[in-house]
């Protein structure tokens, strides 16, 4: 058979390196009879993709309706990193004895890196490839991806350490008679923020009108945009639920304060800063849900995740 196992094993014993850290690690081949080798290339590469497809309907010249399927793509590389573990691109024949094989190497990340992330519609990701170079057959490869942290650094956007108040007002007309407006106010200490932490909101709300207020939600939202450049310029925008509380109901002519919380689990950073074909932001939205058929009252909160 030749070669029997590969494995690649890193320093980190959770694959996870922050921009600019060196990355070590040994690749280590079993082999259960000689191998004959050029060489052994390890190849360290940082790449974003964004892809979907779009079919249309269109009719020929012959009036015939067809369906055309559009193939639309986004392609950033951040970097790639290739060299000989062993041998090289023009070096002899090697013969491997039929044993366990362990190369050690190392790869320094550039600090500008966007944070490693997977979505729907693309993903920012970085990988190691290893290949036995063997002359005049298919070569074989082992493949493994790590992920990289560059957490968006809160000290140098003095904004997010702002408290922020979100005032919501609305009148309701019920019979051609105007009632006193619904208002909610809604105080965060700061909106900067890292996984982990908690968000403290204080919820005002005074309903001086005469609809009643069946309850008001406050759900933290991930904000995604996937933009592909070729052949031509689009953007797909996405909405995910990270988390959402609760609180209410209050009646017409009553008002209610509540403090809550809103936990932050593990989350990639805002922004991917230094990428530009995938964008991630933060908010809370907040929503008095009232009775009858008048529409809710609603608003953001803008937050940021480092």
């Amino acid at each position: 058979m030749g070669l029997k196992d590969c494995e690649i094993e890193l320093d980190n014993p959770y694959n996870t390196y922050y921009a600019g850290q060196t990355v070590n690690g040994k690749v280590t081949f079993t082999f259960d009879s000689p191998k004959k080798i050029r060489g052994i290339v390890i190849k360290f590469t940082g790449e974003a993709e964004t892809k979907w497809s779009q079919t249309e309907t269109k009719t020929d010249q012959e009036g015939k309706q067809y369906e055309s399927t559009t193939n639309l793509t986004g392609q950033e590389e951040y970097f790639q990193i290739q060299y000989y573990l062993l041998g090289g691109k023009n070096s002899n024949e090697i013969e491997l004895e039929a044993k366990s094989h362990t190369y050690p190497f190392t790869c320094a990340l550039p600090p500008t890196l966007p944070s490693s992330f997977e979505g729907e519609w693309g993903f920012v990701r970085y990988t190691i490839k290893v290949t036995l170079d063997r002359p005049w057959k298919f070569d074989q490869d082992l493949k493994m991806a790590f992920t990289v942290i560059s957490p968006v650094d809160l000290n140098q956007n003095p904004r997010v350490k702002d408290p922020f108040k979100l005032e919501l007002e609305k009148t309701f007309c019920c019979f051609c008679c105007a009632s006193g407006p619904l208002s909610l106010i809604i105080h965060i200490p700061v909106t900067g923020f890292v996984s982990g932490q908690t968000i403290p909101l204080t919820i005002e709300c005074d309903n001086a009108s005469n609809v009643g207020v069946e309850s008001v939600k406050l759900t933290m939202r991930k904000l995604l945009a996937f933009h592909v450049m070729t052949p031509r310029r689009e953007t797909k925008k996405k909405k995910e639920v990270i988390s959402e509380i609760s609180v209410g109901p209050v009646e017409g002519g009553n008002s209610q304060t509540w403090s809550q919380h809103i936990q932050i689990p593990p989350l990639p950073p805002s922004n991917l800063v230094n990428c530009g074909i995938i964008d991630v932001d933060y908010d809370i939205k907040v929503e008095a849900v009232v009775s009858g058929p008048h529409a809710n009252l609603d608003g953001n909160i803008p937050i940021v995740v480092g």
